[in-house]
């Protein structure tokens, strides 16, 4: 099933909260409201991002790609952080600018209900896309969720807050809580882009994913059977794993393959979209025993 739905999904969702928003804004002049409504500008520009590099990660392998193009998705969650770094900038500058000219705020009660609807949209929006993203594996589809939560939580607390500038008639908070709203999604947008770095850089699975797999070699290991060399790394939705079984040289080549396929088959069952590289060496052989040496220096 195409991944690309739920992009279209996030598209849909964010051109609706924009109108929404920006609305919100007209009637209440608030630039706390107009924070909320670039930080929708970016949803969009990440949704469409996210669009398009979900369909070329969806593509299957080829000669020049046999590994896959899982990580288009990598691309994708790190624009979008870089995105919303950028829109963090523009609402801290457009908050600066409210400052220096404080402005009264006008129409609040029917500029607030028209933000809720947008935040309820947004909502929908997000706890669809996050299902998705924890049943397909999707690091795009959990980036895009992410923000879209984080934008739901800014905009409760933007709701919030314009609710009690208006009550108070203390006007220096509206542009406060604009640059509250910038220095949240500011933090979410580095924490995005951390994630797509790591994952370019080939980094391990999660601690949790490794020890399904150790639990699993242990299961099998003996005095006749040993493994090393197990390495991993993950990319998009798909995950990769190498590792190096020792048995006893006299064993016949059906009679190691044999346990390579049961081993192969228990390590699918505990992890998902797993591709698997299981090298059979010899336990009497000293070379076999040269990667653990490789491994200790590296």
């Amino acid at each position: 099933m195409s991944l690309t739905r739920y992009a279209w999904l996030s598209i849909g969702a964010a051109v609706a909260t924009i109108a929404l928003k920006t609305w919100a804004y007209q009637l209440t002049g608030s630039v706390g409201l107009l924070s909320d409504a670039l930080e929708s500008l970016v949803n969009l520009a990440g949704a469409v991002i996210a669009l398009v590099l979900l369909a070329v990660a969806a593509r299957p392998p080829d000669d020049e790609h046999a590994f896959g193009h899982g990580k288009a998705e990598y691309f994708a969650s790190g624009a979008e952080g870089t995105l919303i770094i950028f829109a963090a900038a523009s609402i801290a500058i457009a908050a600066f600018e409210r400052f220096v000219n404080p402005q009264a705020l006008t129409g609040v009660g029917s500029g607030l209900l028209v933000n809720l609807l947008a935040t309820g949209i947004n909502l929908f929006a997000a706890l669809v896309i996050r299902r998705a993203a924890r049943v397909h594996n999707s690091v795009t589809l959990d980036a895009n969720s992410r923000h879209l939560l984080a934008d739901v939580w800014t905009s409760v607390g933007v709701v919030v807050a314009v609710a009690i500038v208006a009550v108070s008639k203390i006007q220096i908070l509206d542009p406060l809580i604009a640059v509250a709203v910038a220095g949240h999604i500011l933090m979410e947008g580095i924490r995005i882009v951390k994630g797509s770095i790591l994952g370019l850089m080939d980094t391990a699975l999660e601690p949790d994913e490794v020890a399904r797999i150790e639990a699993t070699l242990n299961e099998f290991a003996s005095d006749n059977i040993s493994y090393h060399a197990l390495r991993t790394r993950r990319a998009g939705h798909r995950r990769f794993v190498s590792v190096h079984i020792l048995v006893p040289g006299e064993w016949t080549v059906h009679h190691g393959h044999a346990l390579l396929e049961r081993i192969e088959s228990e390590i699918r069952e505990q992890i998902p979209d797993v591709t698997l590289f299981t090298h059979l060496e010899s336990l009497d052989d000293p070379a076999s025993w040269e990667d653990v040496e490789l491994d200790r220096k590296a």
